[in-house]
């Protein structure tokens, strides 16, 4: 089950492939779940998402066994919960620069006093076929968390971060760091500096570190840096890599 495992496959490190959906689009993530894709993530920070369309995108995920976190626009008590009745696997967080933030965030995600609401009528929980003790077991044993790591100030932090109870692992945004660093690519050595510190305080904390990439070739060299889970591009890039190649080939033709 691939649902099932998510989450012990990120603890134990595994390497795995996935990507961002920008398309909301359900038919893409019925395709993507034939593919040899580990995870997608639904990127409702930077692309035209709403509730019902995510919504339809988790619907068929789960009915497909295929793991699918997602970004939020924002972390709230709101945001999160949605996103997880709905039927995601976990939280991608953007913007985490403290360990109280990280704490906030790993407290709403999960069910307690302050935390996730408590529902079990909803698509995640099974639409009410679990008691109340297995809907609390299925969120400790599927339900994961990552905060991203994307500012100097959340760099300066990362260790406390990173050893917060309730965060399941660490995502090294590169062009949100690049960015706030004052670069104009991700090829600094500032940037290879904070790929490093955030791979070490993964690692000492035992958390998953993911990050995100272009191509397999980056993922090659980034691995180097403890990273074992990557985000590469999305299915926009795909689409124009494959399209534009095609494309030439053609043109070429005499």
């Amino acid at each position: 089950m691939r649902i099932q495992s998510f989450k012990s496959r990120m603890a134990s490190r595994a390497m795995m492939a996935g990507t961002f959906l920008k398309t909301p689009a359900y038919e893409l993530v019925e395709v993507l779940a034939t593919s040899d894709l580990d995870f997608i993530c639904i990127d409702m920070e930077h692309s035209p998402f709403d509730r019902g369309r995510a919504d339809a995108c988790l619907a068929v995920a789960r009915a497909l066994d295929f793991p699918v976190l997602v970004r939020v626009s924002h972390f709230s008590s709101e945001t999160v919960l949605q996103a997880l009745d709905m039927g995601a696997v976990g939280i991608v967080a953007p913007h985490i620069t403290s360990a109280a933030q990280a704490t906030n965030l790993a407290k709403l995600c999960h069910f307690g006093n302050g935390g996730r609401g408590f529902a079990g009528a909803t698509r995640w929980a099974g639409y009410g076929k679990q008691t109340m003790s297995e809907v609390l077991s299925q969120s400790a044993r599927e339900t994961v968390v990552v905060a991203q790591i994307e500012e100097p100030e959340a760099l300066t932090n990362v260790e406390k971060i990173a050893a917060v109870d309730g965060i399941d692992g660490l995502f090294l945004g590169p062009s949100d760091m690049s960015v706030s660093m004052g670069h104009t690519d991700t090829n600094s050595l500032d940037l290879l500096n904070a790929l490093k510190r955030t791979g070490a305080a993964a690692k000492k904390a035992s958390k998953a570190y993911m990050t995100f990439v272009p191509n397999a070739a980056k993922a090659a060299e980034w691995a180097h840096y403890g990273a074992h889970m990557f985000f590469v591009g999305s299915e926009h890039g795909w689409m124009k890599a494959g399209a534009n190649s095609d494309a030439s080939g053609i043109h070429r033709i005499t």
